[in-house]
C-alpha cells in the first residue's frame, strides 16, 4: 500500500489519462471525478477505473482529444454532443448554460449523446443541488439486465440520482441493479465471490462467481420493479437524449467494440418559496427515528474522514496505472 493525499490522487489520475492520449480538458475532468469517488469511499469508481479509462483512450473507445459541442436548441433545453469523449468533459461543457437556463426558465433539461460512463451519477446531482436547484439525473449503460422472465440483457444498470438543495439537502443515488456492475468487477479482480443475490449466470441461475455473473446478467433491484426503473432511465438517457440504446452499446470494460455512445439526461428545477420548509420537515421525519439516516450519509462520513486521512492505494493498482 502507498499513501496518497487527495491532491496526489488527482495528479496521478490526470497524468495517467493524459499519458494515454487525452487532452488536458478530458484528463482533468476524469481526475476530478476520480478524487470525488475516492473521497467518498467509492473505490469501484475511483482509481480502480483509471486503467480502464486509459485503455479505452488508447484503443479508441474514448476519443481522447474530443471537444464537446453545446447547442441551446430551446430556451430550456441544452444538447451536448460528447463527440465520443469522456462524459464528464461533455457535462462540464454544457453545465453553466444548463444552470442559467434553470434560473431563467424555472425548469430546464440537458441531454448528452455520443457519451460514455459518467462515473458516480450522484456527484452530478449534488453539483446541481449546490447551485441551489433540485437535480434529477439519468444515465444509461451497456445492457446487463434481462427483462422479467427473460435471460438476454436489454438495459444496463441504469442509475438515476436526485440532488436536493438546501441546508437539509441530500442526494439519492441508486441503480436499477442490486449493485453496480463495477462492484462485481472489483470482486473479480480480487478473486472474491459475490453475493448470489447480485447476478445470474447465462442460464439465468443465481451465481456467486463474478466471472459467470459478468457473462450472464445483473439482478434488478426489487425484481420486476427494478427493471421498470431501468426502463424509465433508458427512455430518458437514451431515447430522449438520442443516444445509443444499452442493448446496442459496447461494454464499459475491455477493448471490444467502438465507442459506447451512451447518454445522460439532467433535469433541473428552481425551487419555490415553500420548498425548503417541506424538505426540512421531510428530513426531520427521517432522522428523528433512531437508527434511520438520510440517503448519502455514509458517503458524507467517508468524505470527512478521507479528506483528512487521504487514501491507501494497493501497489498492484499503482502498477496497472503506471502501465497505461
Amino acid at each position: 500500500m502507498t499513501h496518497f493525499t487527495l491532491a496526489q490522487v488527482e495528479q496521478l489520475a490526470f497524468d495517467a489519462i493524459a499519458n494515454a492520449g487525452a487532452n488536458q480538458t478530458q484528463a482533468r475532468s476524469i481526475a476530478k471525478a476520480t478524487v470525488l469517488a475516492e473521497q467518498d469511499g467509492i473505490r469501484s469508481h475511483g482509481l480502480m477505473y483509471v486503467p480502464i479509462y486509459g485503455e479505452h483512450v488508447r484503443c479508441g473507445k474514448v476519443v481522447g482529444d474530443a471537444v464537446p459541442e453545446v447547442a441551446i436548441t430551446q430556451p430550456s433545453r441544452i444538447v451536448v454532443n460528447a463527440k465520443h469523449g469522456f462524459a464528464h468533459a461533455a457535462i462540464d461543457a454544457g453545465f453553466e448554460d444548463f444552470l442559467e437556463a434553470i434560473n431563467e426558465q424555472g425548469v430546464a433539461a440537458m441531454t448528452i449523446h455520443n457519451s460514455y460512463n459518467c462515473g458516480v451519477l450522484g456527484h452530478h446531482a449534488e453539483r446541481i443541488a449546490k447551485a441551489g436547484y433540485l437535480g434529477l439525473c439519468f444515465t444509461n449503460a451497456p445492457a446487463s439486465i434481462a427483462p422479467t422472465g427473460g435471460k438476454l440483457p436489454v438495459i444496463g444498470t441504469n442509475p438515476f440520482a436526485v440532488g436536493v438543495p438546501g441546508s437539509e439537502g441530500f442526494v439519492i443515488d441508486q441503480s436499477a441493479s442490486v449493485v453496480a456492475k463495477s462492484e462485481i468487477m472489483l470482486c473479480q479482480r480480487e478473486n472474491k465471490p459475490i453475493d448470489p443475490s447480485w447476478a445470474f449466470d447465462t442460464d439465468g441461475n443465481p451465481t456467486n462467481d463474478p466471472n459467470a455473473a459478468l457473462k450472464g446478467s445483473m439482478a434488478p433491484t426489487g425484481g420486476y420493479k427494478g427493471f421498470g426503473i431501468g426502463l424509465l432511465v433508458e427512455l430518458m438517457a437514451a431515447c430522449l437524449a438520442e443516444a445509443t440504446l444499452g442493448k446496442d452499446a459496447s461494454p464499459f470494460s475491455g477493448k471490444v467494440g467502438g465507442p459506447p455512445a451512451t447518454g445522460q439526461c439532467f433535469i433541473g428545477f428552481k425551487p419555490g418559496e415553500g420548498f425548503a420548509a417541506r424538505v426540512t420537515a421531510l428530513a426531520s421525519a427521517i432522522v428523528s427515528q433512531e437508527g434511520a439516516r438520510l440517503p448519502g450519509e455514509r458517503r458524507k462520513a467517508n468524505r470527512a474522514r478521507i479528506q483528512n486521512e487521504g487514501v491507501e492505494v494497493p501497489d498492484v493498482l499503482l502498477e496497472r496505472i503506471s502501465n497505461i
